[in-house]
């Protein structure tokens, strides 16, 4: 399945993309009286796999007997980030090893792991603001794999079957501040710093997470053009060494690194500036594009 969030009057629903269109989970549950599916994004992510099935026989019964109220036409929706609250937003620097070259850094032994809070949440289309006390902000596309199940010290060969599905990711950083000290949450969280979606793709339709091609371009000009398959660490290994330190649930959010490209590995330091267009696509995940913005 693919979903996604968008806003109505009421706050963020959750949609499924199908043939006939965006379908209103609520207003389609509310209906066929499917009392066992989630009908909020937030209910939704804390049952994680459990609301596979009940999510699925929905869209089967309102595919077959659509009713026009249930189905949106995706273009008049404006879009939310399709997983608006993560429990845990973790990512892992340095995980491609083109990137780590080309930023002169040696391929770490151990994933290299950092945080950002909920405010750096944004939703495709909307503006990342840029504020002024820095100036070397850089985009970062990478893939970024959703928790479904909990789960501690899963085994390496088990670890994809906790994976409710992948979306795109834009780690955003401020380079300047990222190095500040030896701490890179600073440069990392600033606000609206972790667009997101615009689909939560399911891990069936996705396939191997390790064959991906990833690409970023900044106002149409290609910046990065890799594929997951650079990962030093790949999806499973990074999420079996995570679960043996702590515990990972539903709703929790990997972002698992970028590839070679980013600004701060290119001769020209063109650094991100407000007006600049980000647009990242890693296959079968669907375009994440964000407008940088001065801060207001």
């Amino acid at each position: 399945m693919i979903l996604l969030t968008y806003s109505s009057p009421e706050g963020l629903e959750l949609g499924v993309k199908t043939d006939a269109g965006i379908l209103d989970v609520r207003a389609a549950a509310t209906a066929l009286a499917a009392t066992d599916v989630p009908s909020s994004p937030d209910a939704f992510y804390r049952l994680g796999y459990d609301a596979l099935a009940p999510l699925a026989a929905l869209v089967e019964r309102a595919l077959g007997q659509p009713q026009a109220s249930w189905f949106h036409d995706e273009g008049g929706l404006k879009l939310g980030p399709c997983v608006p609250n993560p429990g845990k937003l973790m990512c892992i620097g340095l995980n491609y090893r083109r990137h780590a070259a080309e930023t002169g850094m040696e391929p770490p032994s151990k994933p290299v792991l950092f945080s950002k809070f909920n405010n750096a949440v944004a939703a495709p289309g909307e503006a990342v603001p840029l504020p002024a006390n820095a100036r070397e902000y850089d985009y970062e596309a990478e893939l970024v794999a959703v928790i479904g199940r909990r789960c501690r010290h899963v085994p390496e060969a088990e670890a994809l079957e906790h994976v409710l599905g992948y979306c795109n990711g834009n780690d955003v950083s401020a380079r300047e501040l990222q190095f500040l000290s030896g701490q890179w949450l600073l440069g990392k969280t600033l606000d609206k710093f972790q667009p997101l979606g615009p689909y939560l793709v399911t891990a069936d339709e996705v396939g191997d997470p390790q064959a991906l091609q990833l690409r970023c371009w900044v106002d149409g000009d290609l910046r990065q053009d890799s594929n997951t398959a650079d990962m030093i660490f790949g999806v499973a290994e990074i999420i079996s060494y995570l679960s043996s330190y702590f515990t990972l649930e539903p709703g929790d959010i990997i972002s698992t690194g970028t590839p070679e490209g980013v600004v701060q590995g290119r001769p020209q330091k063109d650094w991100l500036e407000p007006g600049n267009v980000v647009t990242v696509e890693v296959e079968g995940l669907g375009r994440l594009t964000n407008t940088m913005a001065a801060e207001s």
